[in-house]
C-alpha cells in the first residue's frame, strides 16, 4: 500500500489534504462523501416565503434552557428565549433584558431590568421572573450542567425592575456569563402551572420567536412573536433540522429544503466548493481546538517532556492547512486571540520531528511509546490526520471514534479517565474571556482538568477573583507561559465559523457563531 509522507520539505509543496488523511494506506470513507450530495436529504421545498429554514450538526438535547449545556441546543433556544446581556457583532457586550449592570460591590452586580417585557403567554418579565430564573437554575432539584454561575450564592428583589446577585467572591466578569447559558430568563407563573416537564415540551419565553412543534431528529417550528419587545423579527418562521451527516445536509441545501446550513467543517465546506446556487461563507471564530492529555495517570503522559514532544510533532499549521483549508488559526497556549487575556507574546511550539524524538528518549522512549486518541466521529479527519502526525515522532496514537452522544457524556462525566489518555475536544469560548476556557479544564479540582499544578489552580484564583483588569491578564499571561512549558494539553487551533446557503438569507453572526435569528432576513 502506498505510504504518504507528511514531512515539510524547503523543495517539496505541502502534502495534499487527501495525503495527510491517509494513515497506514488507509483513505477515510469521508472523502467520497460528495457522491452522496445528490441522493440524500428532503425533498426541495416550495413558497418557503418569509420562513428561514436552518440546519446544524445535531438536535436539541432539551428545549427547557436550564437544563441544557451544548451550543447545538443553544442556538435553537436562543430565539425563543431572551438573555440579560448579549454579545454583539462588534464583539462587545451589551443590554439585552438588563438595561445596564454595575458592581455596587466586591459581592453584588446590580442589573436594571427592561420594562414593558412580556413573556409569549402575557406573563410579565420583571425582577422577580430574573431572580426566579438564576434561582432555579442554581437550585440542585434543577440537575442543571451550566457551571459559569458557579460562585453565585443569592439573588435578590431590590425593586420592581432592579435585581441584586450575589456572590461568595469577587465575579469580574458575572455580566458576560449572562449573555448565553446562564442568564436565559423564564416564567415563574407558568412553570408552577405546567411543571418541569411540561414546560420542556412547549416552551414559553420573551424571545423573538415562540414555540410551534417539535418532531425531534426531524424538524423544530417556530413563529415570529409580533410583541417583542425589540420589535417583530425579520422573518415570519424559522425551522431548525438536525442533520449529523454533513452529506445530507448539504444536499438538503442543494435541494431547497434549507436555505442556511451552520455548523460545517471544513472538510464537508470543502465538499460543496463549485456546486451552483451555494455560497460558502466564513467567520473568524473563537471555538478553540486541543488535545487534553491524562497527566494524573501513571505512564509516559506523566513526563513533561513527553508532553513537550508531541506538541512539536504536530505541525499545526500544517494540519490547518492540508486538513482544515485554511479555515482556522492557530492557538500557542489554549486561550484564543479575540478573548480576554490572550498573550501574543506567547509563541507556538516549533514544529520539529527531531526535537520531538529527542525529547521521547531523554524521556525513555527512544522507540516511542502506543496510546489511544479518542474523539468524536464527527471529528474524525482531524483526529486521523494527528495520529498521522504523530506517528512521525514514533508515537503510535489509535483513533478511538464515538457517537457524539457517547463522547459528550463521557467528556462530562466524573471520571477524567473516560475518554482515555488522549483526546480531543474543542470549546466555545463565548463569553470573550479566557476564563471560559481554563475554568473546567484546568484547575485541579474541576471537571474536566486532568493536570494538577498548585501555580496553575493559583494563577486560576487571580484571573477569576481579581477585581482589577491588569492583574487579570497578567495571570492569565502567566498561566499560559506556564501552560506553554508543563504542556497538559497539545494546542490546536481556532477555527472559523463556517456557513453555506442559497440566495435567500441575510445574515451575519458574531465570533460565537451563535445561530440568533432575529435580524435575519429572506428573499422570497
Amino acid at each position: 500500500m502506498e505510504q504518504i509522507r507528511l514531512e515539510r520539505t524547503a523543495d517539496r509543496s505541502l502534502p495534499s489534504r487527501r495525503g495527510v488523511l491517509r494513515t497506514g494506506g488507509l483513505l477515510l470513507g469521508a472523502l467520497t462523501a460528495p457522491a452522496l450530495l445528490s441522493g440524500c436529504g428532503p425533498a426541495a421545498a416550495d413558497g418557503a416565503g418569509n420562513v428561514l429554514r436552518v440546519s446544524q450538526p445535531g438536535d436539541p438535547t432539551t428545549l427547557d434552557p436550564h437544563k441544557q449545556g451544548d451550543m447545538v441546543s443553544m442556538n435553537v433556544l436562543i430565539n425563543m428565549f431572551d438573555t440579560l446581556t448579549t454579545r454583539g457583532r462588534d464583539n462587545q457586550l451589551h443590554p439585552r433584558l438588563a438595561l445596564s449592570w454595575k458592581a455596587i460591590d466586591a459581592r453584588t452586580w446590580r442589573f436594571a431590568i427592561r420594562p414593558g417585557v412580556t413573556f409569549h403567554n402575557g406573563e410579565v418579565c420583571d425582577a422577580q421572573a430574573v431572580a426566579f430564573s438564576i434561582k432555579r437554575l442554581l437550585d440542585p432539584a434543577t440537575q442543571s450542567p451550566i457551571v459559569e454561575l458557579r460562585f453565585v450564592e443569592d439573588v435578590t428583589v431590590a425593586g420592581r425592575l432592579t435585581v441584586d446577585v450575589h456572590t461568595t467572591v469577587h465575579d469580574p466578569i458575572l455580566p458576560a456569563k449572562l449573555s448565553l447559558f446562564g442568564g436565559v430568563i423564564v416564567p415563574p407563573r407558568h412553570l408552577s402551572e405546567v411543571g418541569d416537564d411540561g414546560f420542556a415540551e412547549r416552551p414559553v419565553g420573551t424571545g423573538p420567536f415562540t414555540f410551534v412543534s417539535w418532531q425531534r431528529d426531524h424538524e423544530l417550528r417556530m413563529q415570529a412573536y409580533p410583541d417583542h419587545w425589540n420589535g417583530r423579527p425579520g422573518v415570519d418562521g424559522l425551522v431548525f433540522s438536525p442533520a449529523p451527516n454533513a452529506s445530507s445536509s448539504l444536499a438538503a441545501l442543494q435541494s431547497g429544503g434549507v436555505d442556511l446550513v451552520a455548523g460545517l467543517t471544513p472538510d464537508a465546506a470543502q465538499q460543496l466548493e463549485g456546486y451552483s446556487g451555494v455560497t460558502l461563507d466564513g467567520y473568524t471564530g473563537i471555538r478553540t481546538a486541543y488535545l487534553s492529555l491524562n497527566t494524573l495517570e501513571r505512564g509516559p503522559l506523566q513526563d513533561r517532556r513527553v508532553r513537550q514532544a508531541l506538541n512539536h510533532a504536530v505541525d499545526v499549521p500544517l494540519l490547518i492547512k492540508a486538513v482544515l483549508g485554511g479555515k482556522a488559526t492557530e492557538t500557542p497556549a489554549l486561550v484564543p486571540r479575540g478573548a480576554f487575556g490572550f498573550d501574543p507574546s506567547v509563541k507556538p511550539f516549533t514544529r520539529s520531528v527531531k526535537t520531538a524524538r529527542r525529547l521521547l528518549a531523554e524521556a525513555g522512549h527512544p522507540n516511542g511509546f502506543s496510546t489511544t486518541l479518542t474523539a468524536s466521529n464527527a471529528d474524525s479527519n482531524v483526529a486521523e490526520a494527528l495520529s498521522g502526525l504523530l506517528a512521525r515522532a514514533g508515537v503510535r496514537a489509535r483513533v478511538d471514534l464515538l457517537d457524539p452522544g457517547t463522547y459528550s457524556a463521557r467528556l462530562t462525566s466524573d471520571n477524567r479517565g473516560a475518554l482515555g489518555p488522549m483526546y480531543l475536544a474543542a470549546s466555545t469560548v463565548w463569553t470573550l474571556d479566557g476564563q471560559s476556557i481554563v475554568q473546567s479544564n484546568v484547575r485541579s479540582d474541576r471537571r474536566q482538568s486532568r493536570w494538577h499544578s498548585a501555580e496553575a489552580d493559583r494563577l486560576i484564583d487571580a484571573e477569576e477573583l481579581s477585581e482589577d483588569p491588569e492583574k487579570r491578564k497578567q495571570a492569565f499571561s502567566d498561566l499560559q507561559r506556564l501552560m506553554r512549558e508543563e504542556a497538559p494539553f497539545v494546542f490546536l487551533y481556532q477555527i472559523d465559523n463556517i456557513y453555506a446557503r442559497n440566495e435567500r438569507p441575510r445574515w451575519k453572526p458574531g465570533s460565537a457563531g451563535v445561530l440568533a435569528m432575529e435580524s435575519a432576513e429572506v428573499s422570497r
